[in-house]
């Protein structure tokens, strides 16, 4: 199922509540999948000919990380070495707000050190991928 030349991950904040940590990870996916669409496989018949819409094609481990991990990580990712990787946050901002565009504006008015990170999800090549996550622990 998984490609050896790419990987994605997702990296969330351990110490939220569960419900966020779902709602975290719903959004890094449904963001992941818009962007790297190779991700998705196609629609598949069972035999009964029902069809199922595509899943993932590749495992995406959940590592946990804390708040100042996320903020390393989000940094790293935007030096040079990893510009070429697709990386999506998800923030208290994000969560606090009632439609895409009051979320646009909260955001556009403060700076990184104003939010908090809920979690990053990451994807690209495979050993870039590993150097920045590799170290950490399944989120369980």
């Amino acid at each position: 199922m998984s490609n050896l030349k790419t990987k994605c991950v997702l990296v969330i904040d351990e110490k939220l509540p569960l419900g966020l940590i779902a709602n975290t990870a719903a959004i890094l996916g449904v963001t992941l999948g818009t962007y790297a669409p190779e991700l998705v496989g196609g629609t598949v018949s069972d035999g009964s000919g029902i069809e199922h819409l595509g899943i993932v094609k590749t495992p995406i481990p959940i590592l946990k990380g804390s708040t100042s991990l996320l903020h390393e990580l989000r940094d790293k990712t935007m030096s040079e070495p990893f510009s070429d990787m697709l990386v999506v946050d998800f923030s208290d901002t994000a969560q606090g707000c009632k439609s895409y565009e009051e979320y646009i504006n909260k955001l556009q008015a403060i700076s990184k050190s104003d939010y908090k990170y809920f979690g990053l999800g990451i994807y690209g090549e495979k050993k870039k991928v590993n150097s920045l996550t590799g170290s950490f622990p399944l989120l369980r």
